[in-house]
């Protein structure tokens, strides 16, 4: 099947995207096309214009200061894997973005496609979301900046307003103690059922762990990571329960299979951090 006719304006400028985005309504937004392609070509969606902005070369930038890291939108996930930012998070990052698909996919799809999209069952949302990342905006009226929390709205739902769009995100260079991942996917390559990313916190700062593979788009595990602050050496038991109170907000309809993937990828996310803390 192939997708239903449309016009096609490739944007060489941050300022000609954004005033494309201005001037027409039916205006979609390509960057790697992981996603919008097949939706496309299945029909699930259509554009009236495919705005390309894999030229926009600022969208591809990574900055790193002493505070904070900005990633940009078009940033691949190969590239992530390949080593930009390998410090920055301890290889958070690098391991997040290896385990995404396939390498083909990894190649074109970009970090900032993944949560403009946000697919219920994707990587980069539960990953930013627990390093507490900042979307930031940009449209012809200027730029505005959102916390992710705020900009992941529902599956397949954000918090972007017509004619904006999405340059990228600002990382706190939180002072983690430890850092761990838990996913499972049925196959390899395979978009995951669950996968949960934990941050633990010091010195004050908060641990924040998120979970994706719910009926939604990723969500915080409050009650977990509250619990993990009062008492950083709780017990499994503990634990169990706080992630199956926070299991029940994120996905209230989860079956008995999602509910065990559920408390299995938050309990080894836990616990992969506890261990890269020690």
């Amino acid at each position: 099947m192939k997708p239903a006719s449309f016009d096609y304006v490739r944007a060489t400028t941050l300022e000609e995207a954004v005033g494309v985005l201005a001037a027409d309504d039916g205006v979609t937004v390509i960057a790697g096309g992981q996603s919008l392609l097949p939706m496309l070509n299945l029909r699930v969606t259509a554009a009236e214009t495919l705005l390309d902005i894999t030229r926009l070369e600022e969208l591809k930038a990574v900055r790193e200061t002493g505070e904070q890291v900005f990633i940009g939108a078009l940033v691949t996930h190969a590239s992530i894997e390949d080593g930009i930012a390998r410090e920055a998070f301890g290889g958070l990052l690098q391991r997040v973005a290896s385990k995404i698909a396939y390498r083909a996919v990894r190649n074109l799809g970009t970090v900032g496609g993944s949560v403009v999209l946000s697919d219920p069952s994707a990587d980069w949302p539960a990953c930013l979301l627990a390093l507490d990342a900042t979307a930031v905006l940009a449209s012809a009226s200027g730029q505005r900046r959102v916390a992710l929390s705020e900009f992941l709205v529902d599956a397949y739902e954000t918090a972007l307003e017509p004619g904006e769009i999405l340059t990228g995100f600002e990382i706190s260079r939180r002072n983690a103690g430890g850092w761990g991942v838990g996913k499972v996917a049925r196959k390899s390559g395979a978009f995951a059922d669950s996968l949960a990313v934990a941050v633990l916190g010091r010195a004050g700062q908060a641990t924040r762990i998120a979970l994706s593979g719910t009926a939604s788009c990723a969500q915080p595990m409050a009650r977990v990571a509250a619990l993990l602050d009062e008492e950083p050496g709780a017990q499994a038991e503990q634990l169990a329960r706080a992630i199956r109170a926070d299991i029940t907000d994120a996905h209230e309809e989860a079956t008995p299979y999602q509910e065990r993937c559920h408390l299995h990828t938050v309990m080894s996310a836990i616990t992969e951090a506890r261990q890269s803390w020690s």
